[in-house]
Parts: structure tokens; sequence; C-alpha cells
């Protein structure tokens, strides 16, 4: 058996080598004649797998130790009968970490009053619903678009986009990148939205028609950006006229690697019988990375954003970034993953 793996998936390196043959690549070079004898690919979303890859190699199953899986041809795929798993809600935790920091973050520099906002949610999956259940806690109207799960559990506790658009001061996207929400963001979308609403995109960067964020940037009270168009070719411009601007790293949180890793470990040993891996969780001795607990009740505004900027001070990822934002990559291969939150 071989499996060819990206270098950068944490916490992987030694597993699978007592069973199979492993060969680690950086995910965005690896290449058909790399794969042309693999059995299994662990990759990230950096590795685009489709035909070129592909096609007349031995592939049989591909595990992506993150939640997207638009860089994947997934018709090809079940053409060609290669199985496909995606770490589904590994990195939720960390993602609505980045959320609440950010939005906290921007409030206090631009002394914006959170205090009875309505909180738009648009794709109310594994990491909308964290991000909805931290916004109740913290007291926020929650307004929840997600025609997906409206059609199948009904709509009561969901609302159209327009509406959703109309009536949020705070909007935020959380939703899979496909057909339905490419340009979802466009110029009709910011024209439907509150003056002075905070817009935050931390789902995938296609999802946002830039050049309408750009013209609906003066209309916007804040703007928060950790997936871009194009990356790693990211454009310049609209880092510079962003609130906070990351180098798509929002999930990147050490609970959230690890589970990444554990899924995609964990699916590949139990399609291939690998028994000893069944339950595979990587086990670490880094002192210092457990969750923290949080009690925010009874806090006031400023309270709630210096814990939220203590646990994660999201302005030195902003900084980093736009400091050397021809780095992305390197600045996402060398980041020091932070710990999750968690409330009581």
């Amino acid at each position: 058996m071989k499996i060819v793996a990206d270098s950068d998936v944490p916490f992987l390196q030694g597993v699978f080598e007592p069973y199979a043959e492993v060969v680690y690549l950086n995910g965005r070079q690896i290449s058909r004649e790399d794969v042309v004898d693999a059995d299994v690919l662990v990759i990230r979303t950096r590795t685009r797998c489709g035909e070129e890859l592909l096609e007349g190699t031995n592939v049989k199953m591909i595990a992506t130790a993150t939640i997207g899986l638009d860089h994947i041809d997934l018709d090809y795929c079940r053409r060609k009968g290669i199985f496909v798993h995606n770490a589904e809600g590994c990195n939720a935790g960390g993602v609505m970490q980045y959320v609440f920091s950010a939005l906290y973050g921007v409030a206090a520099r631009k002394a914006i009053k959170l205090d009875g906002c309505t909180f738009g949610i648009i794709g109310v999956g594994h990491v909308g619903s964290k991000v909805e259940e931290m916004a109740g806690y913290l007291g926020f109207n929650v307004l929840r678009c997600d025609p997906p799960r409206a059609a199948e559990e009904g709509p009561d506790g969901f609302c159209t986009l327009d509406h959703l658009l109309a009536n949020s001061q705070i909007v935020t996207m959380h939703v899979p990148l496909d057909d339905i929400t490419r340009g979802m963001a466009d110029r009709e979308f910011f024209t439907q939205m509150r003056p002075g609403c905070i817009f935050i995109n931390a789902s995938r960067g296609e999802v946002v028609m830039e050049e309408a964020l750009k013209e609906a940037m003066p209309k916007l009270g804040g703007v928060i950006i950790d997936t871009w168009c194009n990356e790693p070719d990211v454009d310049e411009e609209l880092i510079d006229m962003v609130d906070i601007a990351t180098p798509h790293i929002a999930g990147y949180s050490f609970q959230g690697k690890q589970n990444g890793t554990a899924a995609t470990v964990q699916a590949v040993a139990r399609r291939f019988g690998i028994e000893p891996l069944f339950d595979f969780f990587p086990q670490t001795d880094m002192v210092g990375h457990e969750p923290v607990q949080l009690d925010l009740r009874g806090k006031n505004q400023g309270e709630i954003a210096a814990v939220f900027q203590y646990n994660y001070p999201i302005f030195t990822d902003d900084f980093r970034f736009r400091m050397e934002p021809d780095k992305f990559e390197k600045i996402r291969s060398d980041y020091q993953y932070r710990r999750e939150i968690f409330i009581d």
C-alpha cells in the first residue's frame, strides 16, 4: 500500500509508516507522476484533484484533512470509483473563535456598540452552528439563512437571504463553495446590506465578488476577510482596504488540526482495514494547548473584547499578513496553532 501525503498535514508523520509506504510532498506541487502508483492521497486544499492529476493512476481514495471539497472534482471521482472523504466540522471551533475575536476587535477599534445587534449567519452547518451558539450566548439576536437545511427541516427558524441582509448589523458567511454560492456576495448582495454593517468572510474567497466588496466598502462599518479569491495571489489593494486581513487561517486551532488529522487517518484506516488506527487521535506532549473554557456572563462589551483578544490576539495575524502578503503560503505553513475556546 502506498500513500502520498501533503507534508503540511500536522501530526501525520510516522502514523502510517508501520502499515504503508508513505511519501510526503508539498501539497501544491503533487503531480501525476508522484501519484501514479499511489493507493491513497492525504491532502489539504492546495492539491487540486481532478482528471489531470488522477487519470491513469492507481488512486482508490482521497482523504482531505479539511472541511471543504471544492479542490476535488467529485463527479470525476464518482465516475472512476475513487472514494473521497473530508474532515467535516474539524475546525468549526477555531473558525468560531476567529469570528468573535475579529468582531470584538474591530468593534473596539472603531467604537461600534454591539449591544442589541442582529447577527446574520449565512450557512448554518458545522461552523455556522458554532457561531450561532456563541452569538446566542452573548445575547445577539440571530438570523439564519441556509436554504438546504430549510428545505430539509422546514422553514421555521430560517429566513431568506434578502431578509437577513436587510435586518442584520453583522453578516458572516459560512457556506461551502459550489455553483450556487460562487459569487453570492455580489453588488446586489452588498446593496441590500444595512449601512454600517460589519461583514465577515471566513468560508471561501470565491463566494465574494471582490470588486463588488471594494465598491461597497464606504457603506460598511467593518470588513473582516480570511479567505480570498486566487489564493495565494491575493488582491493587495483589498488587503489595504479591510479592517482585518488574514491568510486563510481562521480554522488554524490546535484542536482543529488534531480533529482534521484524526478524521483523515481513521477514514483511511477503516477503508483499508488498518485496525490499530481505527480510533487514532494525535497525542502530543505540547503543554499549554488545552482548550480554554470561558465564562462571559455579566461582562460588558469591553471586557468580552479583552477576553477574546487575550485568548487570540488576532491583530498579530493581521499585522504579519499586511507586512508580507506575498508570504501567504509561508505564513500558513509556519503558523503557531492557537488554543480553542468554549463556553461553559
